[in-house]
């Protein structure tokens, strides 16, 4: 297996929940009025750093799509779906875009920091 390479995203950024790995810039998000069975989904013009798995019919409130789920690179856990193929013609604008669900991310304006509860004085002061 070769080696793998991460994209890393300057700006604001939707990171993989999982392991922290960027997939997607703010500016690309085009619409948090998604669904998914896992609650609510966001439409992206452009990902990064996940690979399609095959490819399949499903018929979801807005009609057939041919859809791939899309997976994180880094940690391999289901993120989403990309649109291959909308069926109906209203829904065209979806073909080539990817839901990201929102249960399977965090937004890069959350801070996530560890708190360290050790009081005592530095490494130096316990010799």
């Amino acid at each position: 297996m070769g080696r793998l390479y991460l994209v890393k995203l300057d700006g604001r950024t939707y990171s993989c929940k999982f392991c922290g790995s960027h997939l997607a810039l703010f500016k690309e998000l085009m619409s948090k009025s998604f669904h998914c069975g896992n609650g609510k989904a966001y439409l992206f013009n452009t990902v990064v750093n996940v690979y399609a798995g095959p490819l399949e019919e499903r018929l979801m409130t807005t009609g057939l799509h041919t859809v791939a789920d899309i997976y994180c690179n880094c940690c391999g856990r289901n993120v989403g779906w990309k649109y291959e193929i909308a069926h109906e013609k209203s829904q065209k604008y979806k073909e080539g875009k990817f839901i990201l669900e929102r249960a399977k991310m965090i937004d890069g304006d959350v801070t996530n920091f560890a708190i360290d509860n050790n009081i005592g004085g530095s490494d130096a002061d316990d010799v």
